[in-house]
């Protein structure tokens, strides 16, 4: 006799609001509905939206700091035929937030996975910032140490993408004047509380997003948006290259490293970092 092999659920990926609870889509507030179990990043946040639209679906927590037996358990439920919507605080799941684990496990395993659309941080401060939107990268949280974080921007110096980044608040400081440090006196925004009451976007250079919250504490996190390299670059040169070569080893001779010679000329000159640095190689 042949026994019939259960089928598995589904697993739905659902972006809920950043802020404003009106901020949710007709298609994820019947998901919540109709889904046997949602998995939230953190169950008060979630039951605030489920109170707003009288959803009573059964809600568990997992978050980053869940052992991995709550993954192996949720997993076991899909395997039985469970279907689970997996939400975060605010946003859409997987995108620096815990649910990517189970979104990569699922798929693994052979289980249908669906993303019900909704809002993001990163792309409501992308359209509000001022910047270039044609080009992008999405960093993430920059690492917290700062020479981690020193070497993370590093490697963005040439990037020619607007790039985006989370910070924490109590970190906001310190990686502002990293970026200005290592990436230059860019034009730049910070985005906080979007689409709340107290919704804040500035915008300004580097330096003078660091005079504004030097003055003006934030709170909530952060999403800040950085011009590119290349931006600046591909304008046109206010001063010859053999000028600008001159002050590079001017630079150089009064003690300044090669490469923030180069640097800081390119950003004074519109003239390319790398031909200024080679050329500077060559004398």
């Amino acid at each position: 006799m042949a026994f019939a092999t259960a089928k598995p659920g589904a697993l739905f990926v659902v972006g809920t609001p950043i802020g404003n609870l009106e901020d949710v889509t007709l298609r994820a507030l019947r998901t919540l509905r109709e889904v046997d179990l949602i998995a939230a990043e953190d169950t008060r946040v979630t039951r605030k939206l489920l109170a707003r639209y009288d959803i009573r679906t059964p809600i568990t927590s997992y978050h980053e700091n869940s052992p991995p037996s709550k993954l192996e358990s949720l997993l076991r439920r899909l395997r039985e035929g469970a279907n689970i919507a997996v939400v975060s605080d605010a946003g859409m799941p997987g995108i620096s937030d815990p649910g990517a684990d189970l979104i990569a496990a699922g798929l693994q395993e052979g289980i249908p996975v669906t993303a019900i659309p909704g809002p993001t941080a990163l792309m409501t401060a992308l359209v509000l910032a001022g910047l270039p939107t044609d080009r992008f990268a999405f960093v993430g949280f920059p690492p917290a140490a700062r020479q981690a974080r020193h070497r993370a921007l590093e490697g963005l110096r040439d990037r020619g993408e607007t790039l985006l980044f989370y910070e924490a608040p109590h970190r906001l400081d310190a990686s502002l004047a990293d970026m200005r440090e290592i990436l230059g006196d860019r034009r730049a925004a910070a985005a906080r509380e979007l689409t709340k009451v107290h919704e804040e976007v500035a915008r300004g250079s580097l330096s003078e997003l660091i005079a504004h919250f030097a003055s003006s504490r934030p709170r909530g996190e952060i999403t800040l948006i950085v011009e590119g390299a290349s931006r600046r670059e591909d304008a046109a040169p206010t001063v010859d290259f053999a000028e600008a070569l001159a002050d590079v080893e001017r630079l150089v001779r009064e003690g300044v490293s090669l490469r923030d010679a180069a640097r800081q000329v390119a950003e004074s000159t519109g003239h390319p970092r790398r031909a200024l640095y080679q050329a500077a190689l060559k004398n």
